[in-house]
């Protein structure tokens, strides 16, 4: 199955999340940058989906994002 790639840009509209917090769960290593077209950032928009959910999920659960971020991270 062929992967479909979203910009950051498209996943801050689609989601409604602030770029600050979009670019903070980047950089925390909580979503990977796939591949770059020349200065936008693509990701795969199946894990972004997936990742998504799942931090909502841990968030709501009263987990840290620190946590979260070793949890999601350790599953790779």
């Amino acid at each position: 199955m062929k992967r479909k790639y979203i910009s950051a840009k498209e996943v801050i509209d689609k989601y409604k999340i602030s770029y600050s917090l979009f670019n903070y769960y980047t950089n925390m290593g909580l979503f990977k940058v796939e591949k770059r077209n020349g200065n936008v950032r693509l990701y795969d928009e199946r894990e972004i989906k997936n990742k998504r959910a799942k931090i909502s999920k841990l968030i709501n659960a009263g987990y840290p994002l620190r946590i979260i971020c070793r949890m999601l991270n350790s599953k790779l």
